[in-house]
């Protein structure tokens, strides 16, 4: 059997296995994507989860209360939600501690806020 031929054969024989030459030679893996739930109640916030891996993470954010909210974090926003409304926020979140919030008027100082780590 000819190199060439050889390589086609090793080739299609990885593809099946799912092996790619960037795995192989020890290249960064594709980002992974976390994604945390978030239930708005009124004047509460109820997290899947209140941490991740530093990096991009996706909230998707459902109002649960009566009154209407947004969900803020690293300096991004949802629309405004009123009831039953939901929305998806995908930010890069650092490790450490990352604040959220809700910006409506009052809603923060009545407890709509906390803090999501980046490990």
């Amino acid at each position: 059997m000819t190199v060439r031929r050889l390589s086609v054969v090793l080739a299609v024989v990885a593809t099946a296995v799912g092996i790619t030459a960037s795995s192989v030679l020890g290249a960064p893996a594709a980002a992974q994507v976390t994604t945390v739930k978030v239930a708005a109640v009124d004047l509460g916030f109820k997290l899947s989860t209140k941490r991740a891996k530093a990096g991009k993470v996706t909230f998707k954010v459902t109002n649960n209360g009566q009154l209407k909210h947004d969900f803020w974090i690293a300096g991004k926003k949802t629309p405004l939600l009123k009831h039953g409304g939901s929305a998806t926020l995908t930010v890069t979140i650092k490790k450490g501690g990352n604040p959220y919030k809700c910006t409506v008027a009052g809603h923060a100082a009545g407890g709509m806020k906390g803090t999501f780590s980046g490990t």
